[in-house]
């Protein structure tokens, strides 16, 4: 049997580089295809893919109760709805499977062969479908940057924000992975000289860096979900760049919020971390400095240590980091985000998908947008190449990229990129 899970020694016969975001003891899930493959389910292992498929039709996996044919499917709904019971139970028979001293897969040279894939060979697609996707405004200093530079720097946070955790529901068909392009939308806006607004692209197009947490249980409807009991509805996370068109926001979002400079697109990291893989980076969470009510209350830590970066790459260009953020800022944490989220009787459905809101820190290269980094356009951001952001131009591809690191074991998501296209051409 497979080891300590959480153990930083413990070594896989699947040769992994020094600072992988995949180790033995992360195993993320996520759908792959390949030239030769048609969709299905796979585990990260340092620069390979690990094909379940495979690995439950040749037997690996006996044992574990597991129903005909569920990893070949072109998402992992079905396999996260069999419960943490079963999808803990198999990431822990693939580590076991994975670790150095264990010959039975290892010494299989045909098994090896069809299963074991390298990343170079496959394309990832999306790892489930979201059926449903709310984001959050989690983070105290996103929340006061952004009301300073619309409202009164005195008094920035709206009335409610100390008071529960503000979100929209916002719109899953246009979630994607990394790799695949956007096109610059379209829309209306209102420049400050003009009597009315104008329609185009956007000129202000921009990215928040945000995490998101995927459910993998039901809640009958009618039924909250208390804080106590959240974590077992959580499957694991993922990166998450949601895309903002911020001219078309300013015009558009009172009375009723986000709308069309939102629902074009969001870019996620394709591989699922899970959550028990995260549990050695738990940490305390920023201070609640007002009281919240009872069904917010919680006990322990689940905020999560993860270190967290973006770059914006220029078309023909090197790539330049433009912030530096960690997770741990988040001020409501996801079992209150999901407290709240139910307490009206809301249900949740496996597979849904509920980002953190943009991921600020208290310095300036940790501001988690363009907004906030080029302040409202007023402090341009210096390229590699001498150009200079305040939003997002066409032609460049932003990345994210995420991982914990402590006591010298890393756990990481891999990236999420995504290039952006020019607006298309209407008739």
């Amino acid at each position: 049997m497979a080891k300590n899970p959480k153990d930083p020694t413990l070594k896989s016969w699947v040769e992994v580089p020094e600072h992988s975001d995949f180790p033995i003891q992360n195993l993320p899930f996520g759908i792959f295809q390949t030239e030769y493959l048609e969709p299905g389910a796979g585990v990260a292992i340092g620069d390979y893919v690990l094909d379940l498929t495979y690995l439950h039709e040749g037997g690996f996996l006996d044992g574990l109760r597991l129903p005909q044919g569920i990893f070949n499917q072109s998402s992992l709904n079905d396999f996260i709805a069999q419960g943490k019971r079963i999808t803990n139970a198999v990431r822990l028979r693939i580590m076991d499977l994975l670790q150095a001293d264990n010959p039975l897969l290892r010494d299989n040279k045909t098994a090896v062969e069809m299963a074991l894939i390298h990343r170079d060979e496959v394309e990832m697609l999306m790892p489930v479908k979201v059926g449903n996707y709310t984001d959050f405004y989690s983070s105290k200093e996103h929340a006061t940057n952004v009301g300073t530079m619309f409202r009164d720097p005195e008094n920035a946070l709206l009335p409610n924000w100390k008071h529960l955790p503000v979100g929209y529901h916002g719109r899953a068909s246009s979630i994607i992975p990394s790799g695949i392009p956007i096109h610059r939308p379209h829309g209306q806006t209102k420049p400050p000289e003009a009597d009315k607004p104008v329609f185009g692209p956007s000129k202000r197009l921009d990215f928040e860096l945000e995490m998101a947490f995927v459910t993998g249980r039901e809640n009958p409807l009618g039924t909250p979900v208390p804080t106590t009991d959240a974590e077992d509805y959580i499957f694991g996370f993922v990166l998450f760049n949601d895309w903002s068109a911020r001219d078309i926001q300013v015009w558009e979002y009172v009375p009723l919020g986000p709308f069309l400079a939102k629902n074009f697109a969001s870019s996620i990291s394709p591989w699922i971390v899970t959550l028990e893989a995260l549990d050695s980076f738990r940490t305390e969470g920023p201070k609640q400095d007002s009281p919240v009510l009872p069904y917010l209350s919680f006990e322990g830590m689940h905020n999560f240590d993860i270190q967290l970066e973006v770059s914006i790459k220029p078309e023909n260009s090197s790539e330049t980091v433009v912030c530096r953020s960690n997770f741990r800022h988040m001020y409501w944490n996801v079992c209150q985000q999901l407290a709240h989220h139910t307490i009206n009787g809301c249900n949740i459905q496996v597979g849904d998908m509920y980002a953190s809101g943009t991921i600020s820190g208290p310095t300036e290269d940790s501001y988690g947008s363009m907004l906030e980094l080029a302040w409202k356009g007023t402090r341009p951001v210096t390229m590699n190449d001498g150009s200079k952001r305040v939003f997002i131009e066409d032609g460049d591809e932003v990345i994210m990229r995420g991982y914990a690191k402590k006591d010298g074991l890393r756990i990481g998501f891999g990236e999420v990129r995504t290039r952006v296209l020019p607006a298309v051409s209407l008739p």
